[in-house]
């Protein structure tokens, strides 16, 4: 269903890539963090590694029950809603003394996180013309690809320089501002009173959503297996000053800005070939990083080609939204559900190889594995789906 138009699309596209960069701030920023919280509450970084897990899992728990929640709701009162949660939540994460409290309140901020990404993304193709859902999704992301380049980095300078509770104070600050923003300037939809519960749950009946589901966890969990924990690689094995971290966050993210515009450009060209293309990118890249730690000069041109992979994420939105039917809400969360997911096993797999002593460099031969499996998973997915179709034309003709 579209949304009627507003009086200034451009307004509306606006505050959701407000909201969406408040999200991309607070998610992102706990990696850049990771040294500073682990001083700040006793404890090492493998350790602290687990907040970050804690986040991504409150947003796979929170995906499919939020979204069953807010079932009957108008999409613009959902937004505010869940943008007010998050805002809240990170908040009062500032007063966590311990590694467990955190992780509670992470955990908490994270339950919204599916549905405010994926509702956003909804809204946003709403409002494009037809043949550029692609970029109105895109533009959505950018919101998150943005908080790369400002939103983290700064955190990361703050937590440095101040405390990581100032950073999540002004993430809390940023979500409000996005709220009020939404209010404002969103277009007003109807209540959903006519949509059920089990016209969701009928998502989870359609085997393609499985899969995607599956390509987004392994596609995008290589790349989490890197930045989860870059400051401490660049920090421990390339040796660069500590100031230079936010710096090289800002560089990462603003290869995201470029993978993401130009990885929205390609969906709407060739959903298949942009989605092939950004599993090679990351395989490429990640094993590039491995690479190069080492030395100052190359690893900063992995840093920049890494914030590429994030391409991967529009396409999977696309092809979520394509194959979910009337569950539009559901299938959208859970590509996030499924995209943190990948953060967890991301922070996960990196945690084991550090724990046993790999080194670093491990990170970025682990995430390229991750990735490989990824894309093995999607090409196996696609020819399952030509081969249910060319069945169900066969089906047809007798």
């Amino acid at each position: 269903m579209r949304m009627k138009a507003p009086v200034n699309p451009n307004l509306a596209i606006l505050s959701l890539a407000v909201g969406t960069f408040a999200i991309g701030s607070g998610e992102f920023a706990m990696m850049g963090l990771l040294p500073d919280v682990a001083r700040s509450l006793g404890a090492t970084i493998p350790q602290c590694g687990n907040i970050v897990s804690a986040y991504a899992i409150g947003v796979v728990i929170g995906a499919p029950l939020v979204s069953l929640a807010v079932t009957r709701l108008s999409r613009k009162h959902t937004l505010m809603i869940l943008m007010t949660w998050f805002a809240l939540t990170n908040i009062l994460g500032t007063l966590a003394h311990s590694i467990w409290s955190l992780e509670f309140w992470r955990f908490l901020a994270g339950l919204g996180h599916g549905t405010l990404f994926g509702g956003s993304a909804l809204v946003a193709a709403s409002l494009a013309p037809p043949g550029k859902q692609g970029r109105a999704v895109g533009h959505v992301f950018t919101g998150l690809t943005v908080a790369n380049v400002i939103g983290a980095p700064f955190a990361t300078f703050a937590g440095a320089y101040v405390s990581w509770r100032l950073s999540y104070l002004i993430v809390g600050a940023i979500a409000l501002l996005a709220t009020l923003m939404m209010t404002l300037c969103l277009p007003s939809d109807a209540p959903r009173r006519g949509h059920s519960i089990l016209n969701e749950l009928d998502l989870f009946r359609r085997r393609q959503i499985w899969y995607v589901l599956g390509v987004v966890m392994l596609g995008c969990g290589g790349m989490f297996c890197v930045y989860t924990y870059v400051s401490a690689a660049l920090l421990h094995v390339t040796h660069v000053p500590a100031w230079s971290i936010p710096l090289y966050l800002s560089l990462w993210g603003i290869g995201m800005v470029v993978g993401a515009y130009a990885g929205s450009i390609a969906i709407d060209r060739n959903p298949f070939a942009a989605t092939v293309g950004a599993f090679i990118w990351n395989i490429v890249t990640l094993s590039v990083f491995a690479l190069a730690l080492p030395w100052v000069w190359p690893v900063t041109g992995a840093v920049f080609l890494l914030g590429g992979t994030i391409a991967l994420g529009p396409a999977m939105q696309m092809r979520l939204m394509a194959v979910a039917g009337e569950a539009q809400t559901m299938a959208a969360s859970m590509n996030h559900a499924a995209f943190n997911m990948a953060n967890a096993i991301g922070a996960w797999v990196g945690a084991i190889f550090l724990a046993s002593g790999f080194g670093y460099a491990w990170t970025g031969w682990g995430g390229a594995a991750i990735a490989a499996l990824g894309l093995l998973l999607f090409l196996f997915a696609t020819a399952a789906e030509k081969r249910d179709m060319a069945r169900e034309q066969r089906t047809e003709t007798v």
